[in-house]
């Protein structure tokens, strides 16, 4: 055997569930948001947050060697990511997708082998007829957290959506399945010339509007209530679907696209964005391990390739289309009418 290879890289990817309990923890019990306003000393964490003597230094040592806190004479504190993105008071916020990977993915990902045998959802829809979004816009608390959780996944992309189109060529959008608003508040706040709509079922109206009015835009950005299944989709000039497509089989995915093609103007644009995998499927593993999840969590659900998606647009009429990059695993194919 050549020395020159180990198992390091294999062992840390076996172990890696170590590293990501460890701070889906810290932001269930609010650590960087008790460091927001600076450092602290392991006594007065400990106390504030109930842990064990045993526990607490291996705890906040940990999440410095993780990277996630620094620690010097003063104690511990953020560090400039975990500060701004991890301090729930804070406006840039993403720690709700990793309260819902607390609180649900986590449990649901120990029974992945089983769903690779059956092909059948680990979630709360397990066993029964409901599927996973009527098993969370059944219950108010649970769709609260998962509209949280769709902004935590939602605010990078978005801010790169408002600077990666166009927008000055267009007047109006409406973004489909808008969840608590991140899109439409996003390009609002960047574009005062816009108007928009958020399409959602009507459960998720209220949280639509507090976190819109929260933000100063509910002057131009209001919420259309329906389903999409059922309902025709509003027109505007733009239509956006953000994490939208992955949740359905491939046929949903095309009876989508024909729908927002039909809501479209001539010369209108739909953009479309996921965790696109690369069109030779061997580089990002992050939209492949999200197809994984859609196995996880949905009956039919998969992610797809931007060669994919464009080769779906035109199919249902769009003349012109493009894949690009947005932020982070995210791209985004736009198709124009």
């Amino acid at each position: 055997m050549d020395r020159n290879v180990t198992p390091d890289a294999i062992l840390q990817l076996g172990f890696g569930f170590w590293g990501a309990k460890t701070l889906l923890s810290a932001v269930e019990l609010g650590v960087f948001t008790a460091l927001a306003d600076g450092p602290k000393p392991l006594p007065a964490l400990s106390a504030e947050f109930g842990l064990h003597p045993r526990s607490a230094v291996d705890f906040f040592d940990a999440l410095v060697a993780l990277g996630m806190l620094t620690r010097d004479e003063n104690g511990y504190a953020n560090t400039p990511a975990t500060g701004a993105f991890l301090d729930r008071n804070s406006p840039t916020y993403v720690g709700g997708i990793l309260e819902m990977a607390n609180a649900r993915l986590y449990h649901h990902w120990g029974n992945l082998t089983e769903a690779l045998r059956t092909g059948e959802p680990q979630n709360e829809a397990k066993g029964g007829d409901e599927d996973l979004f009527g098993a969370l816009y059944s219950d108010p608390d649970r769709l609260r957290q998962f509209l949280r959780a769709m902004t935590g996944a939602s605010l990078g992309p978005a801010h790169a959506l408002a600077g990666a189109f166009p927008w000055k060529d267009y007047a109006s959008f409406l973004d489909v399945g808008c969840a608590q608003g991140a899109v439409p508040v996003a390009l609002a706040r960047a574009h005062p010339h816009l108007t928009g709509s958020g399409f959602d079922l009507p459960a998720v109206e209220s949280i639509f509007t507090e976190y819109v009015t929260e933000h100063g835009v509910a002057d131009r950005v209001t919420f259309s209530g329906g389903d999409f299944f059922t309902d025709d989709l509003p027109t505007a000039d733009v239509l956006v679907m953000g994490r939208i497509l992955h949740d359905w089989p491939f046929e949903t995915k095309f009876e989508l696209l024909g729908k927002a093609y039909d809501a479209l103007p001539e010369g209108g644009a739909l953009i479309v964005y996921d965790t696109l995998i690369d069109d030779d499927r061997r580089e990002n593993a992050f939209g492949l391990l999200m197809s994984l999840n859609m196995l996880i969590e949905t009956k039919g659900g998969f992610d797809y390739t931007g060669k994919d998606c464009t080769g779906w647009m035109t199919l249902v009429g769009f003349t012109e289309t493009r894949v690009q990059h947005l932020a982070g695993p995210v791209s985004m194919v736009v198709g124009i009418k």
